[in-house]
């Protein structure tokens, strides 16, 4: 066992200890957690302390608590690279799905990839401004879906596309219907995307993206955003993706694999 600073806190002493029998498998992914009163009794300190050191855990994303049901230790995040190749992905073919496993045989509700999730109407909120500017059109003038993207059964993407068209078909917007947005966006208008650019940054996630994400509000989110336009440079398609920061990372390749290079774009 680590040995720990006599300055820390009791109750941080304790959540190490508790992470350190998670670690070694003593507690596995989906276990539940001994009771308050067991560990208080086991390590010798009040419920209070317990009641912190699993607090501290829990926003640390280790724990989950299930009000009336129990503390259960939460499956290790699963990392999926999104790469960005700046020579070989000219096209935008909806990049994020390049690291997605698809389970075809998996059970609807279990099943890993984009689903719709809604679409709303473009209100003139912050986000539909800045869609409409990076668009050269009015907000009245875009339409809006938003999807989430599931891997290993639990939503890990928040993405939100704006588009000026409309009505888009009723089928393409049906809650909970699978499929790639970008695609099927490009379709519907009969055109075909290429990137025109892309940022990343990073944010809290407010009470809308955290109920879709099942994560607290204010877990840091990876942001990915940008503009696809057509062929002649038209801007045709904004897109904002939030990504739980734990379950993704963003790779820039430079290099073909295996150490060959190809043309510079």
């Amino acid at each position: 066992m680590a040995t720990h600073r006599t300055d820390t806190p009791l109750y941080r002493r304790l959540a190490r200890q508790l992470q350190e029998r998670i670690d070694a498998g003593t507690y596995p992914a989906g276990a539940r957690l001994p009771s308050e009163p067991e560990l208080s009794a086991e390590f010798g300190v009040n419920r209070l302390t317990v009641r912190q050191a699993v607090a501290e855990l829990e926003r640390a994303a280790v724990l989950e608590i299930r009000r009336g049901v129990g503390t259960f230790v939460r499956p290790p995040a699963v990392r999926v690279s999104i790469a960005v190749d700046p020579r070989s992905q000219r096209f935008d073919l909806g990049s994020v799905h390049t690291g997605l496993p698809l389970d075809a045989d998996a059970p609807e509700a279990a099943r890993d990839g984009e689903f719709v999730v809604a679409a709303p109407p473009v209100t003139g909120s912050a986000e539909d401004h800045e869609a409409a500017r990076q668009l050269g059109r009015a907000p009245e003038e875009l339409s809006r879906v938003d999807t989430v993207i599931r891997l290993g059964g639990r939503p890990r993407v928040v993405s939100s596309y704006w588009v000026p068209s409309g009505p888009l078909p009723a089928e393409l917007l049906r809650p909970g219907r699978p499929g790639n947005m970008v695609l099927d966006l490009a379709r519907a208008a009969g055109v075909e995307l290429e990137y025109d650019w892309r940022a990343f940054g990073a944010i809290g996630a407010d009470l809308a993206d955290a109920e879709l994400l099942g994560v607290p509000p204010g877990t840091a989110l990876l942001v990915r955003e940008g503009v696809s336009c057509t062929p002649d440079g038209a801007p045709a398609l904004y897109l904002r993706r939030r990504i739980d920061g734990s379950s993704a990372r963003f790779v820039l390749h430079y290099r073909e694999p295996g150490g060959g290079s190809g043309p510079a774009r």
